[in-house]
């Protein structure tokens, strides 16, 4: 590309990307736990958990149907997982002494891609690999995405970056933890 036309493409791509980041981080709501999609009516058929997942030393890993689960779809790439990631760690530190509850972040990324991301931010999550088909009440083609889980029902779910632990999440797994 040559003179104008190449100025004219960098400036086009450069209003492209900003649309994207704009509809990606904006997208109608805060992008916090008031954004969380509260779910009240129950999944029928299909339960919404993962089997067949391994742990980045290769162990094979099924979801803990009887706690209550974080669950997030990420990838090294993706520039909002990697944003909400602090947030989930900060959301982990203050529940992964509880018995109650389980983390699980999900890629279909390698270990050797992932480890190394993991260790340069210093992050202490339960990562896990899933490349396997999801269940339709999990399959989507969005990532960052999130559910909370409990007693097989989706109470929330979030498509897009969020900021976890703040008081509205706390209050959402407290809840549900005082009612089982």
């Amino acid at each position: 590309m040559k003179g104008k036309s190449g100025v004219i493409f960098v400036a086009l791509l450069a209003a492209f990307a900003v649309l994207v980041l704009y509809l990606t981080f904006s997208n109608g709501s805060r992008g916090d736990a008031e954004s969380i999609a509260v779910q009240d009516q129950p999944q029928i058929g299909q339960e919404p958990y993962l089997s067949a997942m391994s742990d980045l030393e290769g162990n094979q890993v099924d979801m803990d149907k009887d706690k209550l689960v974080f669950l997030n779809v990420w990838a090294t790439w993706c520039g909002p997982c990697v944003m909400e990631m602090p947030g989930i760690q900060s959301l982990y530190e203050r529940y992964r002494d509880n018995d109650k509850v389980r983390f699980y972040i999900v890629s279909d990324e390698d270990a050797e891609t992932i480890v190394p991301f993991i260790t340069r931010k210093g992050y202490k999550l339960p990562f896990y690999i899933y490349a396997d088909r999801y269940p339709g009440v999990l399959d989507g083609n969005a990532i960052p995405r999130s559910y909370i889980i409990y007693k097989g029902r989706i109470l929330a779910q979030v498509i897009g970056a969020a900021h976890w632990d703040t008081p509205e999440t706390h209050e959402l797994i407290e809840k549900a933890l005082q009612e089982s």
